[in-house]
């Protein structure tokens, strides 16, 4: 079996398990729009404040929300030994990390969709670029996804993960919340020339933490 195909399984039952448990919906699509809300309330938008700094509370209410989804998507490995499961499985490791990191993607892309929606309503967004914008979120996903899948396994197993994970993952990322704040600025000011290189730094961000995943989460797995 390829690795493609492995992937594909354990992103098809992390979906579903998510689909049947409905904690997404329940629980981190709320708490991301929670979060908007209440910059909207803290932040003037009469003097037109929210519409300057909305791209970077966007990205923040989307980072807040993707801890959440990491720690489910390695918690529920911990269920009826789930763990054990994959590994007598023998599925390759680069293959649990593509598809736990696409499942992660998928999610969030799905949270973003109502979140950015949801913030052109509130904080009364003019939307400019949405090419850039697609492609910068596109990237800023694959990036949040692959740095979360990895430094998950790092934190599975710990008694303490959910504290220590966003302490190993916040500094990482923050040339993605940099890059995605700085393309979504440039994007609806509508100059997405001065876009590109943000989003070509995401890119790159990507690429190299999609592929350290693919070499190192086999050895973590199995020592996690």
């Amino acid at each position: 079996m390829s690795v493609w195909r492995e992937a594909g399984l354990v992103a098809g039952k992390d979906l579903r398990i998510e689909s049947r448990s409905r904690v997404a919906v329940s629980q981190i699509l709320p708490f991301g729009l929670i979060v908007i809300l209440l910059f909207a309330f803290a932040l003037d938008p009469d003097r037109g404040f929210l519409a300057r700094v909305a791209p970077g509370l966007f990205w923040i209410a989307v980072l807040l929300a993707s801890l959440l989804a990491i720690g489910r998507a390695f918690q529920t490995e911990e269920q009826h030994n789930a763990r054990d499961g994959l590994r007598l499985a023998g599925l390759d490791g680069a293959a649990i990390f593509l598809g736990k990191a696409a499942a992660i993607a998928l999610e969030l892309l799905v949270l973003e969709a109502i979140l950015g929606t949801g913030v052109v309503l509130l904080y009364n967004v003019s939307v400019h670029g949405i090419g850039v914008l697609l492609l910068t979120a596109l990237a800023a996903t694959i990036g949040l996804a692959a740095t979360g899948t990895l430094y998950g396994v790092l934190a599975a197993g710990i008694r303490l993960r959910e504290t220590l994970l966003p302490l190993l993952l916040l500094p990482v990322l923050a040339p993605v919340m940099l890059g995605a704040t700085r393309a979504f600025e440039d994007g609806l000011e509508g100059a997405p020339g001065d876009a590109w290189p943000w989003v070509a730094l995401l890119g790159i961000f990507a690429v190299l933490y999609t592929a350290i995943g693919v070499l190192a989460f086999g050895p973590l797995w199995e020592e996690s």
